[in-house]
């Protein structure tokens, strides 16, 4: 495996080869993610420069403003480049008063990819997770199959699941195909993963040891955000052995933990996203990573 690049859907006949660093951009909302960015002039400037510095997986989703997101990539990248790989997330809506809530009904599940299609301008999204949102009176597995059908359909081209459990995660795949998943991850949140919006909490590892078995990447989204606050003095060495910041450290952590995960740092600074991406250069060593085992 390169490990520079990661393969979604390898098993399928549509594989997608992607850079094993990705851009995140729920950061690029207002305040409590809602509403346009404090500075659009640099958000469209910090998705046109995830192209020209070779990054070809952005995450979105239409509940991300709301809209917001897909608007301002639609404004900057579109039409997009061949190998630009847009995975968006269904499943969850806002509230006017910007709570989250569920929206995982079929006809919740259509509404939502319709419009991403439309304000994403494209006539297939290539990848969309189904993310599981606390609340929901609707059967995981019923979502599940509304997603697989309108892959039928041709509306999607490969399924993912997000905020999953193993349970949830091993009963998606006896439906269908799943292409990624999507879960809380990183260096200090490892062993749980609280479920987005809910307090109950769901095992990570398991999760990543099944995606490692299925040859399916796992997204980690919050890497930073959970991991930062929680001050943890190995990093701090290893950031200073390396020159580096400890969230350059925890990013090069999860590039070096498993080749089947694909970090997608958001943030809504051009300085802090060059600086993300000097992350990727990094390289631990084997010593480094037992230390920060």
């Amino acid at each position: 495996m390169n490990t520079n690049e990661i393969t979604i859907a390898g098993k399928s006949n549509h594989p997608l080869n992607v850079k094993r660093f990705g851009y995140g951009t729920m950061r690029l909302t207002g305040e409590g993610i809602w509403g346009e960015p404090a500075n659009r002039g640099e958000a469209l400037q910090i998705l046109k420069r995830c192209i020209s510095s070779g990054i070809n997986f952005i995450d979105t989703a239409d509940y991300y403003g709301e809209d917001v997101t897909n608007r301002l990539i639609a404004e900057a990248l579109y039409p997009y480049p061949e190998d630009l790989v847009v995975c968006t997330k269904v499943g969850g809506a806002r509230k006017p008063d910007k709570s989250w809530i569920p929206f995982n009904r079929p006809e919740n599940l259509r509404t939502s990819i319709e419009n991403n299609l439309s304000t994403l301008k494209q006539e297939q999204i290539t990848l969309v997770h189904f993310r599981v949102i606390a609340g929901g009176d609707v059967p995981f597995k019923e979502s599940m199959q509304a997603m697989f059908e309108m892959q039928k359909e041709g509306k999607i081209l490969h399924v993912g699941v997000s905020n999953v459990s193993p349970d949830e995660l091993n009963t998606a795949m006896a439906i269908g195909d799943i292409a990624t998943v999507e879960n809380m991850y990183g260096h200090a949140q490892r062993n749980s993963v609280q479920l987005m919006y809910g307090g109950e909490t769901r095992g990570g590892e398991e999760v990543l040891a099944i995606c490692e078995e299925n040859q399916i990447p796992l997204i980690p989204y919050f890497s930073l955000f959970q991991s930062m606050p929680k001050k943890d003095e190995r990093i701090s060495v290893i950031a200073r052995k390396h020159g580096a910041t400890e969230a350059q450290i925890n990013l090069a952590w999860l590039l070096h933990r498993s080749p089947w995960i694909l970090p997608i740092p958001g943030t809504s600074s051009l300085l802090h996203f060059e600086e993300n991406l000097r992350a990727a250069d990094i390289q631990l060593s084997e010593e480094d990573m037992q230390f920060l085992a």
